[in-house]
């Protein structure tokens, strides 16, 4: 019976134990996947676009004037789903509540799949991954790197829309504090801590499209397919979430909760909805990473 086949990192491992300074952790450094993948087209025209919505919507308020929106309707965690348009122009917080508002549903899931579903799948597209798993980078280490910087873009992402639309918004409406649609308002002091809470939340409730994006990265070779299907997939789970006949099963949909961040903009913060959303994101994100990494690990790697 023939010997089974060792990957190509495993058997340079073995038959070279004594080769000089080789340390596996400190193949493929964080630094360098994150200056690669930082050159990439798709992460400056990515910038560029979240850079330019908010004078987009500042243009659209001035030709259209002042916003009037309609109720968003009820949601988990009481106050979620306010609809923040009513009061956009209102202070440059409000505006980058609402650019957060109108962004978070959609626009933030696309630079969370393409980063984290392009990674993997883009090196097996131009042939390179077999060379990187022998030069040898551990199949584990070279998950990791790119996870962890795709998910660090990600965030990046996210935090640079609300920071843009503060200083836009600043120019355009003045700095103030936070006025509710619901009546109140937040001091200028706990603007900045409260939208950082609202990015943290969108962040974690995007793990599972970050997961679903990174599983089907190690499975396919076809960039495209794997942020299409984690886009899809996000979709669908949307539009369950809008079945309302489907009543407690909603509970446990990751979309349910999407919106749950708008406790964190109310004069009395509420915890329980981003709680129970944190929860089951983080849930779907551990299963979804964990097949990514098991699956890989047994991957025959041919291109």
């Amino acid at each position: 019976m023939s010997a089974p086949v060792q990957p190509p990192e495993a058997r340079v491992a073995s038959e070279h134990p004594e080769a000089a300074g080789y340390r596996a952790g400190r193949t493929l450094p964080l630094r360098v996947e994150a200056m690669r993948q930082l050159r990439r087209r798709r992460t400056l025209l990515m910038g560029g676009v979240l850079t330019a919505l908010p004078f987009i919507l500042i243009i659209a308020f001035a030709i259209g004037g002042t916003p009037d929106g309609e109720d968003g309707g009820g949601g988990p965690g009481g106050g979620s789903r306010i609809n923040l348009m009513d009061v956009a122009t209102e202070s440059a917080a409000n505006f980058a509540a609402t650019s957060l508002f109108v962004s978070a549903g959609f626009l933030l899931v696309i630079p969370v799949a393409l980063f984290c579903g392009d990674t993997v799948a883009s090196e097996a597209s131009w042939s390179s991954l077999r060379y990187l798993l022998a030069a040898p980078v551990p199949r584990v280490r070279l998950l990791w790197s790119k996870l962890v910087v795709a998910l660090g873009f990600s965030l990046a992402a996210m935090v640079l829309l609300p920071v843009v639309a503060l200083a836009a918004g600043t120019a355009a409406y003045g700095w103030g504090p936070l006025k509710l649609p619901t009546g109140g308002a937040l001091s200028a002091g706990d603007t900045v801590p409260r939208l950082a809470l609202v990015v943290a939340f969108i962040f974690v409730s995007q793990l599972v499209t970050a997961g679903l994006a990174f599983w089907l990265s190690t499975k396919t070779d076809a960039p495209l397919g794997a942020v299409g299907g984690a886009v899809f997939l996000t979709i669908v789970g949307n539009v369950l979430d809008a079945v309302t006949a489907l009543g407690s099963w909603r509970d446990f949909l990751p979309a349910h909760w999407q919106f749950a961040w708008a406790d964190a903009l109310q004069p009395q913060l509420e915890w329980g909805g981003m709680i129970k959303g944190a929860a089951v994101s983080v849930t779907y994100a551990l299963i979804l990473f964990a097949l990514a990494f098991r699956g890989f690990s047994r991957k025959d790697i041919v291109s």
